[in-house]
C-alpha cells in the first residue's frame, strides 16, 4: 500500500511543479513514506534523515517530509526531536500536501494528521494515476476495525474506509489504459469492503468480478484478507473468475485457539480450517500463504506444537513469520514477554518447515511448462523478470518484446524464493 500511496503522492505534487530527481544530492524536497507495524520503524526514519544531512551539509536545506504510519503515530514528537523534519502527515491527509508544499516558510513546522479518507480519495479520483507499470495496486479499502491486540493498523490507518465502487473502477480503467495486465486491490482488510451506493450493495466479489470484464486485463489479485471477512460470495469468485489467481494470502498468526484469543483475532483454527477447505473443493489449484506471529506473550511449547500441527494440515507457500514485537500503542505492548531465546528457536523450527514447503513446491515446477507475465527486464543483465499464477518469482532469458505478455516458460531450476527458465513457444503451461 505504500508504494501505491507513493505513486498518487507523486500524481499530486507534480501538478504543482515537482517532478523527480535521480539525482539524491541535489533535490529541492524529500518525502520519506514510512510503515510502522515492524519494529524499529521510527528509529529507521531518523537513520534516514541523518544521511539527508550529511548529503546536504553545507547546501540549502530541502523541505522535509514524514509521511506514512509512523507519521500518524509520532506526529508532533517527530517535529520535537527531530529539527530537520519540517512537515508530518498522516496516511488519511495526503490530500493536503500539496498547500502545505504552496504555502510552506523555512520558520514554521506543520502536521496534518486528521483521518479524512473521504477527502483524500476524492481528491486522488480528480487526478489520473500515471502508473504504467504491467503489475499495478489499486487501494480499494483502508484502515481495519479488528483491533487485534498486536497491531497498529487502528490507530495509524483508522476506522475500516471502503472507497467509492465507481472510484475503483475508473482508476482501474486508467491502470489497464496506462498498460497494466495485472491490478492486485489492495486494503489492511481488503475483504472487508462494503460500499452501499442507492440502495446497491458492493463488496470485493463486485469488484473482482467486474475487472474481469476488461479485455486488456490478465490477472487480479488481493491483499491482505482476514479470516473472518472471507465470504461465500468471495470465495465463489474463484469458481466463476477465471481471471482470479488460485493464490490466497489469509493470515492466521496462530495455531492455537488460545493465543488467536489472546491475539483478539475473532476466529479459531477450525474456522480457518473451513475457508481452506471451501476454497480447496471449489478449485483444488489453490494455494495458500499466510502470517505467523511467533513468541506472541503467553505462547507455551503446546501453543507452538499447535502451530506445527496447522502446517502440517496446510502446506503454506510464501509465508511470512516474525518474532513478536510490542508496537506502542497496543495492548499488546504491556504484556509480558517470553524469552527471547525461547522465541528465536521456535522462528527458527517453523521457518525451516515453511522454507521447505516453498523449496519442495518450486521443485515440482521443474522441468514443467508455467505461464508467467512478464513485468520488466533486470538491471545490467539479458534476462525477464516475472510472475506465475502463485506469484513466485520466474528468472528467464527472453526478448524486451515479452514484457508485459503472458507467456510460457519452462523451468530448468529453482531455489527457496525464484524459479529459474526459458523461454517455450511450442508447448502449454501446465
Amino acid at each position: 500500500m505504500n508504494e501505491y500511496d507513493t505513486n498518487r503522492i507523486y500524481d499530486s505534487i507534480k501538478n504543482i511543479g515537482y517532478n523527480k530527481t535521480e539525482n539524491q544530492n541535489n533535490a529541492d524536497c524529500y518525502i520519506l513514506n514510512t510503515c510502522h507495524i515492524r519494529d524499529k520503524a521510527t528509529e529507521k526514519v531518523y537513520h534516514e534523515i541523518g544521511r539527508v544531512k550529511k548529503l546536504y551539509k553545507g547546501k540549502k536545506k530541502p523541505i522535509m517530509i514524514v509521511t506514512g504510519c509512523v507519521a500518524q503515530a509520532e506526529n508532533q514528537e517527530m517535529l520535537n526531536r527531530e529539527p530537520y523534519i519540517d512537515i508530518v502527515v498522516g496516511p488519511q491527509s495526503y490530500h493536503k500536501i500539496n498547500n502545505l508544499l504552496k504555502n510552506y516558510t523555512v520558520d514554521k513546522k506543520y502536521e496534518e494528521t486528521e483521518f479524512d479518507s473521504v477527502s483524500k480519495f476524492n481528491l486522488f479520483e480528480k487526478i489520473k494515476n500515471r502508473n504504467s507499470k504491467v503489475s499495478a495496486y489499486l487501494t480499494i479499502q483502508e484502515g481495519c476495525n479488528k483491533f487485534c491486540h498486536f497491531c497498529v493498523v487502528p490507530y495509524t490507518r483508522g476506522p475500516e474506509f471502503s472507497r467509492p465502487f465507481h472510484q475503483i473502477i475508473k482508476e482501474a480503467e486508467e491502470l489497464v489504459i496506462n498498460g497494466a495486465k495485472e491490478i492486485t486491490l489492495l486494503g489492511q482488510n481488503v475483504n472487508a469492503y462494503h460500499y452501499i451506493e442507492k440502495s446497491n450493495e458492493f463488496r470485493i466479489s463486485d469488484i473482482i468480478n467486474n475487472l474481469n470484464q476488461f479485455e486488456r486485463l490478465d490477472r487480479i489479485r488481493y491483499t491482505t484478507s482476514h479470516p473472518k471477512d472471507m465470504t461465500d460470495d468471495l470465495i465463489e469468485c474463484y469458481s466463476t473468475n477465471k481471471k482470479l489467481m488460485p493464490f490466497v494470502h489469509l493470515p492466521i498468526q496462530s495455531g492455537s485457539d488460545k493465543i488467536l484469543t489472546l491475539m483478539n483475532r475473532k476466529h479459531k483454527v477450525e474456522d480457518y480450517l473451513r475457508i481452506y477447505n471451501k476454497l480447496k473443493k471449489i478449485n483444488s489449484e489453490i494455494e495458500f500463504s499466510s502470517d505467523f506471529i511467533i513468541g506472541y506473550p503467553g505462547e507455551t511449547d503446546n501453543d507452538f506444537q499447535e502451530t506445527l500441527n496447522l502446517l502440517e494440515k496446510i502446506k503454506f507457500i510464501n509465508s511470512f513469520s516474525f518474532i513478536f514485537s510490542p508496537r506502542p500503542g497496543t495492548k499488546a505492548a504491556s504484556l509480558k514477554m517470553i524469552s527471547k531465546d525461547i522465541a528465536k528457536e521456535r522462528l527458527i523450527i517453523i521457518q525451516k518447515k515453511l522454507f521447505n514447503n516453498q523449496l519442495e513446491l518450486n521443485k515440482s515446477i521443474e522441468n514443467k511448462i508455467v505461464e508467467v507475465l512478464v513485468e520488466n527486464k533486470l538491471y545490467e543483465q539479458n534476462k525477464l523478470f516475472g510472475r506465475n499464477k502463485f506469484l513466485s518469482s520466474v528468472i528467464f532469458e527472453g526478448k524486451e518484446k515479452h514484457i508485459g505478455k503472458l507467456i510460457n516458460v519452462k523451468i530448468d531450476s529453482s531455489n527457496q524464493n525464484t524459479l529459474f527458465g526459458k523461454v517455450e513457444t511450442n508447448m502449454k503451461a501446465a
